[in-house]
C-alpha cells in the first residue's frame, strides 16, 4: 500500500492553491467569453462580429473601396482569395473557409438588408446553393461601407495589436448608423445565442434622430410608430399584432409570424394561378417544394406499419386543391413560385389557407436581441437600449473626431501664422538665413517663432513667398479660424454636439435610404382545417386502450333491435361507448411519473371506423416513458366533467379546458403519492340520442363502503386544472372509489364475496339519506360488497 502513488491535493492553507474544479470553471468561462466576444456576437457600436470587422478593414487597407460618394472612382474588384489571404495573414488566424463564408454572407442581398461587400461571380442563392470557390469570385467594398470606414483615420476609434503584434487593427469601426439593427445578426455562442432581424435604414435613422431630439424621453409608443417592425431582405409580410412586436422589442426576445406574399394571375378561359414572389426569412423555394413533395408523397414513420391518419388526411387535403407547383425563379424574378389549383372553381381563399397552413409559406421568425454592449458585456437588450447605446457611442466618436480635427486645424493655423510673419518681413528673413550660422535658432530668437514654425519656414519654397501666396494664406487662415470656432463649440456644448449628430444622421439617411420591403399587417394565423361531416357516431374504447368508431348511436341501434354488444381481442373488454358526434373530441387521461395526470387530445374524426378491433390509442398520441393510460371520455368541447382522485379530491373542468394541440398532451390534474385518478363523470353538455340534463348533485363512494352526497354548487371549476377541493373526509386506509355527478340516480360497482362482480343502483331517495356538506365523512352503506367504481345513471 505504501508504494502506491498518491494524489497531491492543494493545501487549503496555501493562498495560491487552486482546485481542479475551480481551474476548470475559470478556464471554461474564459473560453466561453472568448467565443462570445471574439466570434459569435456582434457589437452594439458597429454591428459587426470580429471576422466581419477584420474583412472590411482589410479590404479598406487594400484600397477596394466602391467609390462614388465623393466623386472618386471605385476600385476594381479583386479575387476573393486575395482578400481572405490578407485577412488570415494579418488579423484573423482561423479557418480560411470561415473567413470566406463571412465574406460571402456580407455579399448576399438575400442574407443582408444592406450588403457590405459588392461581389462578382457566384455568391450562392437563397435555395441553399453554395458560393463558388474563393479563387473564382471577386469582391470589393459596397458603397454603404463608407458609413463604417470613412472616419477610421480621424482619431475616432482605438487601435489594438493584431494576434502576433506585427500590426494594428481597429477595436471597433466608427459606424455612422446603427448597423446592428440595419443588417441584424445571427449566431450561437457558449450559453448564448443571438437573432437580430434587419430593419429599414430610414426608419432606424428617424428613430435615432427622435431619441436625440427628445433627450431619450421618447415613449415606447412613439418609438414603435417610427420603427413598426423588422424589414427583411426578402420582403414578405409580418402578421403578428403590434402588441406582439412591441413586447419583443421591449424585452429583447420574441417570435413573429411571417407570411409569404403572393398575387393571383388570371389565365385564359377563367383559369387562374397563385404566384408567390416574396418568402419569409430563412425560407427558400426549394424548401417549399420539398415540403409539398413530403406532404403529397408521405413516407411511413419509423416504427410504424402504415401511414398515420394525420398523414393521410393532410395528403388528401393538399391533393384536393393543388394540381401543379413549379419554380419559375430566375435572374429577372428572384422568387417566383407558381401553384396551379385542381380546378378554377376552388375558393382562392381556401387554396391559399391550405398552402399557408401546411408549408413554410407561413412561419415564425425569432427575435433575440443579444449582443456585446457598449460596456463590453454580452447582454440581451431592448431596441431602445440598443439605440441609446449606439447614440452614446456615436457621441464619443464625433467628440474624438472633433478633437482630432481641431488638433490638425490648430497645427495648420500655427504654421500659417509663422508664414504670414515671414511674408511681412521677407527681406530680413532672407538676410538672416544667408548670414546666420544657425538660421533656425536665429529666426526663433528674432521673430519669437516656435521650432515647428521655424522648421516650416526653412523648408518653404521661394515661389510660396509671392504676394499672391499671402492672399491665399489669409483666406485659408480665415476658413481655419471659422472651423476652429465650430469645433470648439461642438466640444464645449453638448447641444451643439447633438445638433451635429442629427445633421449627419439625416444626411446619411437621405443618401442611402430605400423603401420598406416587408409589409406589416396583422392577420389571423392560417389553420389547417380538415373538413369533417358532422354526424352521430359512437366511440368505443376497450380496457386495453383500443379505440374505434361506429356510425350512429348505440342506444338508437339497440332500440331498433340491433345488437349493442361489441367484440374485442382475447382478454380485452369494454371500457366505454360514448355517444357523440364526428366533430367532437376524445380525451385520454394518463398518469405520468411526476404524479401528474396528462390529458391527450384526439379528434373523433381521426379515429378508425369499421367493424374491426380498431387501433391502439397510443399510436395517436405521444406518451412519455412511464406514463400509464387510465381513463377516457369522448364528447363536445362544451361538455363538463367531474374529475376526482383516490385521495378524495376533485373539481370540475370542461373538455375545452383540457384540449391541447400537442400530441404530447398537457399536464392538468395533480395527484398525491399513491393516489390514482378516478373515472371522470359527466356533469353536463354531452351529446347523444338522449342527452342527460345538467347534474345537480355529487355522490362519492369510498372503498370502505361510505357514501356522501352534496350539491354540485359546492364544487369549483378549475379551468387550468390542479388538485381540487376535498370531496369526502376519508378514514385511515380508506380511499375514494369514485365520484359521480347525477340528477336522480347512480350505479355503484364492486367486488363481492368470492370475487364476484356486483353492482347496485341507488335512487334519489337513498342518496338523500347520505346527504351532507362537502368534505364530511359520509354515511356507511350496507351494499354487501366493496365499491370500486361509481357512475351516473340519470
Amino acid at each position: 500500500m505504501d508504494d502506491q502513488p498518491t494524489l497531491d491535493l492543494p493545501n487549503p492553507e496555501d493562498p495560491n492553491a487552486l482546485t481542479l474544479a475551480d481551474y476548470a470553471q475559470t478556464a471554461y468561462l474564459e473560453y466561453a467569453l472568448s467565443v462570445v466576444k471574439g466570434r459569435a456576437l456582434p457589437d452594439v457600436s458597429d454591428g459587426q462580429k470580429p471576422v466581419q470587422r477584420r474583412i472590411l478593414y482589410s479590404m479598406s487597407r487594400m484600397g477596394l473601396g466602391f467609390g462614388g460618394t465623393n466623386g472618386t472612382v471605385g476600385a476594381k474588384p479583386v479575387k476573393s482569395a486575395r482578400v481572405v489571404g490578407d485577412v488570415l495573414g494579418r488579423f484573423h488566424p482561423h479557418s480560411d473557409q470561415a473567413a470566406y463564408d463571412a465574406l460571402v454572407r456580407m455579399a448576399q442581398d438575400f442574407s443582408q438588408r444592406y450588403p457590405l461587400v459588392d461581389g462578382q461571380g457566384n455568391f450562392g442563392s437563397r435555395d441553399g446553393d453554395g458560393a463558388a470557390a474563393m479563387r473564382y469570385t471577386e469582391a470589393r467594398l459596397a458603397r454603404i461601407t463608407s458609413l463604417l470606414l470613412d472616419e477610421i483615420d480621424e482619431g475616432t476609434v482605438d487601435f489594438i495589436p493584431n494576434y502576433d503584434g506585427s500590426t494594428e487593427e481597429p477595436r471597433l469601426l466608427p459606424a455612422r448608423l446603427p448597423f446592428v439593427l440595419l443588417n441584424g445578426a445571427s449566431g450561437i455562442a457558449v450559453g448564448l445565442a443571438t437573432e437580430i432581424p434587419s430593419h429599414n435604414l430610414r426608419e432606424i435613422a428617424d428613430a435615432c434622430v427622435a431619441l436625440i431630439k427628445s433627450n431619450g424621453k421618447l415613449s415606447d409608443e412613439e418609438l414603435l410608430q417610427i420603427v413598426p417592425g423588422p424589414d427583411y431582405p426578402g420582403g414578405a409580410q409580418i402578421i403578428s399584432s403590434a402588441s406582439d412586436i412591441a413586447d419583443a422589442y421591449r424585452t429583447g426576445r420574441g417570435s413573429l409570424k411571417v407570411r409569404a406574399r403572393w398575387k393571383i394571375e388570371d389565365l385564359a378561359r377563367g383559369q387562374w394561378q397563385l404566384v408567390v414572389n416574396e418568402l419569409p426569412p430563412g425560407v427558400s423555394t426549394q424548401k417549399v417544394l420539398e415540403e409539398i413533395e413530403e406532404l403529397t408523397n408521405p413516407k411511413i414513420k419509423a416504427g410504424k406499419k402504415a401511414l398515420s391518419t394525420e398523414q393521410v388526411q393532410v395528403k388528401a387535403a393538399i391533393l384536393s386543391v393543388l394540381d401543379v407547383v413549379r419554380d419559375e425563379s430566375s435572374k429577372d424574378a428572384a422568387v417566383r413560385l407558381v401553384f396551379e389549383p385542381k380546378t378554377s372553381r376552388i375558393s382562392q381563399e381556401e387554396f391559399i389557407t391550405t398552402l399557408l397552413a401546411q408549408t413554410s409559406l407561413e412561419s415564425s421568425s425569432s427575435i433575440n436581441l443579444t449582443m456585446v454592449g457598449i460596456d463590453g458585456k454580452p447582454v440581451q437588450k431592448s431596441m431602445r437600449q440598443m439605440l441609446n447605446e449606439w447614440i452614446a457611442f456615436r457621441e464619443v466618436t464625433v467628440e474624438k473626431r472633433s478633437k482630432h480635427r481641431l488638433g490638425k486645424v490648430l497645427d495648420r493655423i500655427h504654421i500659417l501664422e509663422g508664414r504670414q510673419l515671414v511674408l511681412l518681413n521677407i527681406d530680413e528673413v532672407i538676410a538672416i538665413i544667408r548670414a546666420a550660422d544657425d538660421p533656425k535658432a536665429a529666426l526663433i530668437a528674432r521673430f519669437n517663432l516656435s521650432e515647428r514654425q521655424a522648421e516650416d519656414i526653412l523648408e518653404i519654397r521661394l515661389r510660396q513667398l509671392a504676394r499672391l501666396e499671402a492672399i491665399k494664406i489669409e483666406q485659408e487662415l480665415k476658413g481655419l479660424r471659422e472651423e476652429q470656432k465650430k469645433l470648439e463649440d461642438i466640444l464645449g456644448s453638448p447641444a451643439a454636439l447633438r445638433r451635429l449628430l442629427v445633421k449627419e444622421i439625416e444626411a446619411d439617411a437621405k443618401t442611402f435610404e430605400d423603401a420598406r420591403r416587408t409589409l406589416i399587417q396583422a392577420e389571423k394565423r392560417a389553420v389547417a382545417e380538415v373538413k369533417v361531416v358532422d354526424e352521430p357516431v359512437t366511440v368505443i374504447v376497450s380496457q386495453k386502450g383500443w379505440v374505434r368508431t361506429q356510425k350512429g348511436w348505440a342506444s338508437e341501434k339497440a332500440a331498433n333491435g340491433a345488437p349493442a354488444e361489441y367484440s374485442f381481442k382475447s382478454g380485452d373488454t369494454l371500457y366505454g361507448a360514448f355517444e357523440c358526434r364526428s366533430v367532437d373530441t376524445l380525451l385520454v387521461f394518463g398518469t405520468a411519473k411526476d404524479k401528474t395526470v396528462r390529458v391527450y387530445t384526439v379528434p373523433v374524426a381521426s379515429l378508425p371506423g369499421g367493424r374491426g378491433d380498431g387501433q391502439p390509442v397510443t399510436t395517436l398520441i405521444e406518451l412519455d416513458s412511464g406514463t400509464q393510460l387510465a381513463h377516457y371520455f369522448a364528447g363536445p368541447v362544451g361538455a363538463q366533467l367531474l374529475l376526482s382522485n383516490s385521495g378524495g379530491y376533485g373539481f370540475i373542468a370542461s373538455v375545452e379546458n383540457m384540449m391541447s394541440r400537442q400530441r404530447g398532451g398537457k399536464a392538468f390534474i395533480d395527484v398525491g403519492e399513491g393516489e390514482q385518478l378516478c373515472r371522470p363523470s359527466l356533469v353536463g353538455g354531452a351529446s347523444g340520442a338522449e342527452p342527460m340534463p345538467a347534474a345537480t348533485h355529487v355522490a362519492c363512494a369510498s372503498t370502505g363502503g361510505r357514501i356522501l352526497t352534496f350539491d354540485i354548487t359546492e364544487l369549483k371549476a378549475l379551468p387550468k386544472g390542479g388538485r381540487g377541493l376535498t370531496l369526502i373526509d376519508l378514514e385511515a386506509k380508506d380511499t375514494l372509489a369514485g365520484a359521480a355527478a347525477y340528477t336522480r340516480s347512480v350505479k355503484i360497482e364492486g367486488i363481492g364475496r368470492g370475487g364476484k362482480e356486483r353492482d347496485e343502483t341507488l335512487e334519489i331517495r337513498s342518496l338523500n339519506n347520505a346527504k351532507a356538506a362537502r368534505g364530511r365523512k359520509g354515511k356507511a352503506a350496507d351494499l354487501g360488497f366493496k365499491p370500486a367504481q361509481i357512475t351516473r345513471v340519470q
